[in-house]
């Protein structure tokens, strides 16, 4: 679950500062002495829409590194790590993706998670607590769901997906702020503080409506990557692992990794619509449903 969270948060907060930015220097191309120019609008959305989703995915393998201290494997010291190695090595070549970086993170937490910019840089790190508390079998399932996520090139597909949710909430949001500004309180020259306070609003509510769209499609790649971890692995394997993985109750990822890993959160009502993961007996569902695994 370590990865989308990650991509979200740093998406949200490269936006954030690029706007920021833009207003301090005075670039509003989208305000003019005639109006609101929708054309300029969507276009300066669009940017700063796909330049934060974008920034965010160069360099969400750093970040990820960072939240949760993971240490590249450079060189195998025992015999996990050359097993971690081998297995993933292994696992790549199979998927048709060039070897990944493999690393350990030092958490008693059950997880694992894959990230990178494409999916021939990408980088596959699983907790101490996962290596301890399964079994080689459970973990090589675990290990080919990652892959699996690297090899379907998920990263770049939700940085599209973030970009276009992005610019549309920043071009939505200024358009009602606009409405509001001279329809409601009738500002005649220029803007006045109500197109600022209602784009505001507007953004947060758009934004919430967005991030639902976004968790839905993490939800959907899940499925495919334990469709990819049984091929990788076995589906009985990767049937294993998920009901270990419910039975031991994983902890989450940081906020900022959540959608990465290999387990998130469960939930009913409205908070299903906010979780980057299936729960864990849909999965399992999912998997002894399915035909042949190819």
């Amino acid at each position: 679950m370590k990865r989308i969270m990650l991509f979200l948060a740093t998406n949200l907060a490269i936006v954030f500062v690029l706007s920021i930015t833009m207003r301090l220097l005075g670039v509003e191309p989208y305000l003019t002495a005639q109006g609101l120019d929708l054309g300029n609008l969507l276009a300066f959305a669009a940017i700063m829409g796909f330049g934060g989703a974008f920034i965010s995915l160069a360099i969400s393998k750093w970040m990820a590194k960072r939240s949760v201290g993971a240490q590249v494997i450079t060189e195998p010291s025992n015999a996990d790590e050359r097993w971690l190695v081998q297995t993933v090595a292994r696992q790549a070549q199979a998927a048709g993706i060039k070897m990944p970086e493999v690393a350990i993170y030092d958490s008693p937490e059950v997880n694992a998670f894959a990230t990178g910019m494409t999916k021939n840089s990408s980088l596959i790190a699983v907790s101490t607590g996962l290596l301890h508390s399964m079994t080689r079998d459970e973990a090589e399932a675990v290990l080919g769901h990652e892959v699996s996520h690297a090899a379907n090139g998920d990263m770049v597909t939700m940085a599209l997906i973030q970009g276009v949710v992005n610019t549309f909430v920043m071009f939505l949001s200024r358009v009602i702020g606009y409405v509001v500004d001279k329809v409601v309180f009738k500002t005649e020259r220029g803007t006045g503080p109500a197109f600022f306070v209602t784009m505001i609003i507007a953004e947060m509510v758009l934004g919430i409506l967005a991030s639902m769209i976004v968790m839905w499609f993490s939800r959907q790649r899940e499925f495919r990557a334990d469709r990819g971890g049984a091929s990788l692995a076995g589906r009985q394997k990767m049937i294993n692992a998920l009901a270990r993985l419910g039975n031991l109750h994983p902890a989450p990822l940081p906020d900022k990794m959540a959608a990465f890993g290999i387990a998130g959160g469960g939930g009913g009502g409205l908070k299903r619509l906010f979780m980057t993961h299936p729960p864990i007996e849909e999965r399992i569902a999912a998997l002894k449903a399915g035909g042949e695994i190819r």
